[in-house]
């Protein structure tokens, strides 16, 4: 991880009419981390999320990145901004009336003027690159199983080789095992491709095993930033609740254990 900015959000704040969903939010994302947002049910963490990627806009603040000010930013360099980021929703979000192949080479063909044949070679790359067969792109999404989704859909956020990779709740209704082999993926493609990596997620092992640093939502704020270490010596009351389950106070105490070996 360097010390090079790839994401600021300075002052957000969010509004959907009268609700207030975030109040002067700050966060910085660096280059090369795997950056986790965590907090309780309906804190906004996919909603900072959807304002990072330019579907929503916040009611006040500043959000840049990649350099790009977000604010004020050109049709022309949004577009190119869309190229430099891969984004795999919480259900994969897979077109349901295209195979496999034609969902990852979507935007081959929006953003680009290469020829079939090469959009080919490249669907097979990236379905090989997240541990699917070739074969797998002539399937529908409705012949995967739920593991084959969120790698089908890695490979789709992955095929303009993006640096900057948006995932919400990647392993979200997997199978521990399966759960465990995705975030070892996400791992490996982050050293693989030199990836930044932005995760909405509250899964404990994910948290632990692939999560560099982390912002915790609370109460409409930022209420803890940083490692895992750090996160953990917070005395706030959604931190001591998330943390406290048996899962937590076991990986907690591995992970004391190794310190002082």
């Amino acid at each position: 991880m360097s010390d090079k900015v790839v994401i600021s959000m300075r002052g957000i704040e969010t509004r959907f009419g009268e609700k207030v969903v975030h109040e002067n939010v700050d966060l910085t994302v660096y280059e090369g981390e795997i950056f986790g947002l965590l907090g309780g049910s309906g804190s906004g963490k996919t909603t900072l999320m959807r304002e990072m990627i330019m579907l929503l806009k916040p009611a006040a603040g500043k959000v840049n990145v990649l350099g790009y000010d977000l604010d004020n930013i050109s049709r022309e360099d949004a577009h190119i901004l869309r190229t430099k980021w891969g984004v795999l929703f919480q259900f994969g979000a897979l077109f349901t009336s295209l195979t496999v192949a034609d969902n990852i080479a979507v935007w081959l063909r929006e953003y680009t003027t290469i020829s079939e044949t090469m959009i080919r070679q490249i669907v097979h790359t990236k379905l090989e690159m997240v541990g699917l067969a070739p074969s797998v792109g002539n399937l529908y999404p409705a012949e995967l199983s739920g593991g084959m989704i969120k790698r089908a859909g890695l490979a789709r956020a992955l095929v303009m080789d993006p640096k900057l990779l948006f995932l919400d709740e990647p392993t979200s209704g997997l199978d521990p095992v399966s759960a465990e082999a995705f975030d070892n993926l996400i791992t490996e493609l982050r050293h693989l491709l030199g990836l930044t990596i932005v995760m909405v997620t509250h899964d404990i092992d994910t948290i632990f095993n692939v999560v560099d640093r982390m912002a915790v939502l609370g109460d409409r704020h930022i209420v803890a930033e940083g490692s895992l270490k750090e996160i953990l010596k917070n005395d706030h009351p959604f931190i001591r609740q998330f943390f406290g389950g048996n899962r937590a106070k076991v990986r907690i105490k591995a992970m004391e254990m190794e310190s002082s070996s």
